[in-house]
C-alpha cells in the first residue's frame, strides 16, 4: 500500500509543470526609445496600455492588461454601449513617452458602439484621417530603427505614421505605392492594399543609409543629408496628413538595431500573424 501511494504521488509530480515566464519584446530587444502597444511589452512593466474616454460622459479611465494583452472585458464594461477614446497611449519603454491628446475631436477611437475596434482579430487603435493624432515629447535622434505594426484605411492623401510639425516624418504617400522619410527619400514599390495589416519599419544606420520594408521584405534603400531626426507625433505631421487606418502597435529605438530586425519583426509578427 506504501509504495502504490508514493508511486501515485509520484505520478501527479511529474504532471505539475510551472508555467512559462512572460517575456516580451522589449525584454530580448530592450532599449527603445518609446514604445506603444496593446499587448505588453516587458514582463516589468506594471502601468496601463492606454487611458481611455467614454462618449456617454466624458469619464476616463486607465485600462490595463489581463495575461498580457489588453484587458478588453474591462475596457468594454467601462466604455458601454458607446465609443471610447484614447486620451493617452502609455510608453513601456521606460521613458515615461506617454502619447497623448487632450482635445475630445482629436482622439483616435479604440471602442465604436460598444464594440472593441479590431484589426486582423485583435485589438487596435484607429486614427480617421481627418483630425486624430497623439502628441509626444519631441526625440531628437541620429540613427534610428523603427516597427510599426499598421493597415491603410484610405490613401487619398498622404498618411503619417510618426512625424515633426514639419521636416521630420515616415508616412504612406497618396495612393499607397510609396513609402516615404522625409527628408531620406522615396521607397516605392510598397503597394498598400487598404485595410490590410502590414509590419513596417525604417532603419537608419550610422552612414545615414535608410532601409525600408514591408513585411519582412526589403523595399529600397536612401541616404538621408541631415543627421538628426525629430519625431513629435504620432499619426500627423506638417499640420495635415493625418493617418487613415490602424495602428497597433509602434516601438522606436535611438540607434541602428538592424543586426536584430529579424527577431524583432518575428516577435511581431509571431503575435498578429501578418504575414
Amino acid at each position: 500500500m506504501i509504495n502504490i501511494i508514493q508511486n501515485t504521488i509520484g505520478a501527479l509530480g511529474r504532471r505539475v509543470t510551472s508555467s512559462p515566464s512572460f517575456v516580451g519584446l522589449l525584454n530580448t530587444y530592450s532599449g527603445a526609445a518609446i514604445a506603444y502597444s496593446l499587448r505588453q511589452l516587458d514582463s516589468t512593466y506594471t502601468g496601463s496600455a492606454i487611458r481611455v474616454r467614454r462618449s456617454s460622459d466624458n469619464v476616463e479611465q486607465d485600462i490595463g492588461f489581463a495575461n498580457n494583452i489588453l484587458d478588453t472585458a474591462s475596457l468594454l464594461t467601462f466604455v458601454g454601449s458607446g465609443d471610447g477614446f484614447v486620451t493617452t497611449w502609455y510608453d513601456q519603454s521606460g521613458n515615461a513617452g506617454n502619447a497623448t491628446k487632450s482635445t475630445a475631436a482629436d482622439q483616435p477611437k479604440i471602442v465604436s458602439s460598444g464594440s472593441v475596434i479590431l484589426d486582423n482579430g485583435l485589438p487596435t487603435v484607429e486614427f480617421n484621417g481627418i483630425s486624430s493624432w497623439l502628441d509626444i515629447t519631441q526625440l531628437t535622434i541620429n540613427n534610428y530603427s523603427l516597427y510599426v505594426a499598421a493597415s491603410v484605411s484610405d490613401m487619398s492623401d498622404n498618411r503619417t505614421l510618426i512625424g515633426k510639425y514639419t521636416s521630420d516624418y515616415i508616412y504612406i504617400a497618396s495612393g499607397g505605392s510609396i513609402l516615404k522619410t522625409n527628408p531620406g527619400g522615396k521607397f516605392y514599390n510598397f503597394n498598400a492594399v487598404i485595410d490590410t495589416q502590414y509590419l513596417l519599419s525604417a532603419n537608419r544606420d550610422v552612414s545615414n543609409n535608410i532601409t525600408t520594408r514591408k513585411d519582412g521584405a526589403t523595399l529600397t534603400s536612401s541616404y538621408q543629408s541631415s543627421t538628426t531626426t525629430y519625431f513629435r507625433r504620432i499619426g500627423q505631421a506638417n499640420g495635415l496628413w493625418y493617418y487613415a487606418g490602424n495602428i497597433s502597435e509602434m516601438v522606436l529605438y535611438p540607434s541602428d538595431k538592424s543586426s536584430d530586425r529579424t527577431g524583432i519583426e518575428g516577435d511581431i509578427n509571431t503575435y498578429y500573424s501578418i504575414y
